[in-house]
C-alpha cells in the first residue's frame, strides 16, 4: 500500500513550464521518441503510460526506483499510470550482457509477481482522478498459443532487425551465445505495449536507455498494426563519477526491500555519495525543488566537508523508500554509534542491522576482550588488544574496558549485542551467543 503521507507531500516544480522540462532538468531523459511531440502530448490533456517490471528478483532495486519516480511524476502531473509486472516475460527474462538468465519457477514467479506488485503500489497514488492501475502480462498470453503469436506477432519483425539490438548484438559476440527464448524477449514486450495500446489507450512507455530496443519493439508494433504513433522514454543508466555502474556495491545490488538491504545500509549508501555525484542524485532521485537543490549545490561548492547535501540525499531517499519512522531510527543509530546518542535506546532491529555493517563477530560470553578485538580486525592479535586495553583505548557499548583479562561476561549479558569500539571512530560489532 502507498503512504498517503508521503505522496501528499510530493509535487512537480511549479518553476518548469511544464513536466516534460522539468524530466530533462533531472536527467530523466537520455532517449526518446520525438521530442517536441513528447513535450506537446505530456503538456495536453491526461495520458495513459507505463512501464514494466519484471519478476526476476524478489525485490526492485534502485534502477527500478528512477522509473518508479518518473511514473509519480507523470501522474503527478495528471497522467494515468499503469504498473506492468511482468508473469509471463519474468518467466523468461530480458537478454543480460554476457549469459542467460537460470529460469525460475512458474511458482517462484507467481510469488514475485505479488512482492513487486506491493512495492509498485507503494509509489503511485491510488487515490483521485488519475490512480495507478496494476496490470500482469500473464492475463493476455496465458491463452495465447505458439502458432497464434507467431502468426499475428512475428509476422511483423524483421530478424536483420532484431539482430542489430544491443541486447542481442552483445550476446551474439559473447562466448554464450544467446538463445530463441532469449532472443525471443523483444517481440513479448513489445506485444505488451500493443495490448495496453489496445485496452488503455496508453501512449507513451518509459524504461532505462539500455532497454530501448525493447521499447522501440513495441512503438514499431503499434505503428505498422495499428498506423498509429506511440512514445518512448530511455532513462539514463545511472553511473557513478568514476564510470562505474550505480546501483552495485560490490556486486550486491541495493534492494528496495527492507529484508534484502536493511534501511540501516540504504541510508548508509547514499550518505557515502560522492561529491561528485550528489546533486545529480538529489534531481533524480527526490521530490526537492529545483532551488533547493541548488541550494545543496552552493553548500558542496563552498563547505563540502558538512556534507549536508549527502545528509538530505539520504535522508530524503530513505523516507521515500522506507518511511519516516526507519530513517529516523537508523540517524539516531548513526549517531549513536559516533558517540552522540544512546545505543541503549535504539530498536533491537536497527541495532542490529546497524552492527551487520560494521566488522562484527559472533562468540561466547567467556571471549577475551582481547581476542574478541583481534577476532573482529579491530587489531592484529590477541597480544595487541591486550596493549590497547591497558591503554586506556578500548570501550564496549561505550564503557571503557580497563582490565587487559577482561570478557564479554564482565559487560553484557549472553544473547546481547555490543558496539567494541578501539579509540574514537573505529568500532566493530560484537554478537553474544
Amino acid at each position: 500500500m502507498s503512504d498517503p503521507v508521503i505522496l501528499s507531500t510530493q509535487q512537480n516544480d511549479a518553476s518548469f513550464e511544464d513536466v516534460w522540462e522539468e524530466l530533462v532538468w533531472r536527467g530523466h531523459v537520455h532517449v526518446s521518441t520525438d521530442r517536441a511531440a513528447l513535450k506537446e502530448l505530456l503538456a495536453g490533456e491526461p495520458i495513459t503510460y507505463y512501464c514494466g517490471f519484471d519478476p526476476t528478483a524478489p525485490s526492485l532495486h534502485l534502477g527500478n526506483l528512477v522509473q518508479l519516480i518518473v511514473l509519480r511524476r507523470l501522474q503527478l502531473a495528471g497522467h494515468r499510470p499503469l504498473g506492468l509486472v511482468g508473469g509471463s516475460t519474468g518467466l523468461i527474462g530480458d537478454p543480460r550482457p554476457t549469459a542467460e538468465r537460470t529460469l525460475n519457477t512458474k511458482e517462484t514467479v507467481a510469488e514475485w509477481v505479488g512482492r513487486l506488485q506491493g512495492q509498485v503500489s507503494r509509489f503511485l497514488s491510488a487515490e483521485g482522478e488519475n490512480p495507478v492501475r496494476l496490470v500482469n502480462n500473464l492475463d493476455w498470453t496465458a491463452g495465447l498459443s505458439a502458432i497464434d503469436f507467431l502468426r499475428d506477432i512475428g509476422k511483423h519483425y524483421r530478424v536483420g532487425t532484431m539482430l542489430k539490438k544491443d541486447a542481442v548484438a552483445s550476446r551474439l559476440n559473447s562466448d554464450a551465445g544467446i538463445s530463441y527464448t532469449e532472443f525471443s524477449y523483444q517481440l513479448l514486450q513489445g506485444y505488451d505495449y500493443l495490448e495496453l495500446f489496445r485496452q488503455y489507450d496508453c501512449m507513451l512507455q518509459t524504461g532505462g536507455s539500455d532497454q530501448w530496443g525493447n521499447l522501440t519493439s513495441g512503438t514499431d508494433l503499434i505503428h505498422r498494426v495499428e498506423g498509429r504513433s506511440v512514445h518512448a522514454i530511455g532513462t539514463p543508466l545511472v553511473t557513478n563519477a568514476d564510470g562505474t555502474k550505480f546501483g552495485k556495491s560490490e556486486g550486491n545490488a541495493i534492494w528496495l526491500d527492507a529484508d534484502m538491504c536493511s534501511p540501516y545500509r540504504f541510508y548508509q549508501f547514499w550518505l557515502n555519495t560522492d561529491d561528485a555525484d550528489v546533486i545529480a542524485r538529489l534531481k533524480v532521485f527526490t521530490f526537492l525543488s529545483r532551488a533547493r537543490i541548488e541550494e545543496l549545490e552552493a553548500a558542496v561548492e563552498s563547505e563540502p566537508f558538512r556534507r549536508e547535501a549527502q545528509r538530505v540525499l539520504a535522508s530524503e531517499v530513505t523516507t521515500l523508500v522506507h518511511g519516516a519512522d526507519a530513517t529516523a531510527a537508523v540517524i539516531a543509530a548513526s549517531q549513536a554509534l559516533f558517540g552522540q546518542g544512546d545505543l541503549a535506546s535504539l530498536d533491537a532491529a536497527t541495532l542490529e542491522s546497524a552492527l551487520r555493517e560494521l566488522p562484527n563477530t559472533t562468540t561466547s560470553p567467556d571471549a577475551p576482550i582481547a581476542q574478541v578485538l583481534a577476532d573482529t580486525g579491530l587489531v592484529a592479535s590477541a597480544s595487541e588488544g591486550r596493549r590497547a586495553i591497558t591503554q586506556g583505548g578500548v570501550s564496549l557499548d561505550n564503557v571503557r574496558v580497563d582490565d587487559e583479562k577482561a570478557t564479554l561476561a564482565d559487560f553484557v549479558a549472553p544473547g546481547a549485542m555490543a558496539v567494541l569500539r578501539r579509540g574514537k571512530k573505529t568500532m566493530a560489532g560484537v554478537f553474544v551467543e
